[in-house]
């Protein structure tokens, strides 16, 4: 069974130009990411998915040379891009993971996915009704459920984004909603912009040192005891990207 794991990047980010090839502790912070994801005890591979656009050379170059798979598509037509990247590495099932996410937690990526198989469903996610931190978000499902949406969805916000037309059809996927315990949601980990990539740096230039394996509950008591680090952020709003898209949605 291939269960791959499809990591979004780009580095035509508008509100943080490059962002995943940005240094952390002296390696960029895509590096990060794969060194957490490739802790995953489920997933099978891991692919980048990136774009054939120019900008995204140097992305697809770090990949080379660092013997990460690499698929490159259309920069916009994010579902496209996504779909053919499965396509190719014959995916049956596939976690989707975004590169601006270098906190992510493989255990929490472990955990959904064995959710999604108990349950077996279509499609399961920890961020259809967010629980865990902005940063930690999970997407799985099946390549049945992919293809039917690359060839349905039609507005603009379907294509630059690869679920929502799966969250808005419940009458033809099977959904899985995956909730912590507690109410993390209110944590933004994720990095959009200058003041998200300080607070990842501030992590990990203390616990990446300390121990690189350091986990969600690690970040929890780190920013217990540093309460402070927590304001950088809290002011930016959550799947901001996916908004904009809406608002200038029209049918392709």
């Amino acid at each position: 069974m291939e269960l791959i794991g499809i990591l979004q990047a780009r580095c035509s980010s508008t509100r943080l130009p490059g962002k995943v090839l940005l240094p952390i502790l002296g390696k960029p912070m895509l590096l990060h990411q794969i060194e957490r994801l490739q802790q995953s005890k489920r997933l099978s591979k891991i692919v980048v998915a990136t774009s054939n656009f120019s900008d995204d050379d140097s992305l697809a170059n770090l990949c080379l040379i660092n013997g990460i798979d690499c698929y490159r598509g259309d920069l916009n037509d994010v579902l496209d891009r996504f779909y053919r990247a499965a396509l190719k590495y014959n995916a049956q099932h596939i976690v989707r993971l975004t590169g601006d996410c270098p906190l992510a937690d493989s255990a929490v990526i472990d955990h959904v996915i064995d959710e999604y198989f108990k349950a077996s469903v279509d499609y399961a996610s920890n961020a259809l009704e967010p629980s865990y931190p902005d940063g930690l978000d999970v997407e799985i499902f099946n390549m049945a459920a992919l293809e039917h949406t690359w060839i349905n969805a039609r507005l603009v916000s379907e294509r630059e984004h690869v679920t929502p037309f799966i969250h808005k059809h419940p009458e033809i996927f099977t959904l899985l909603t995956v909730k912590h315990t507690e109410d993390l949601s209110a944590f933004r980990w994720t990095v959009d912009n200058p003041e998200d990539f300080a607070f990842v740096s501030s992590i990990y230039e203390t616990l990446y040192v300390q121990n690189q394996q350091f986990n969600m509950q690690d970040i929890l008591q780190f920013l217990g005891e540093n309460p402070e680090l927590v304001k950088l952020n809290e002011h930016l709003v959550r799947n901001d990207g996916y908004q904009k898209s809406i608002a200038k949605d029209k049918i392709l």
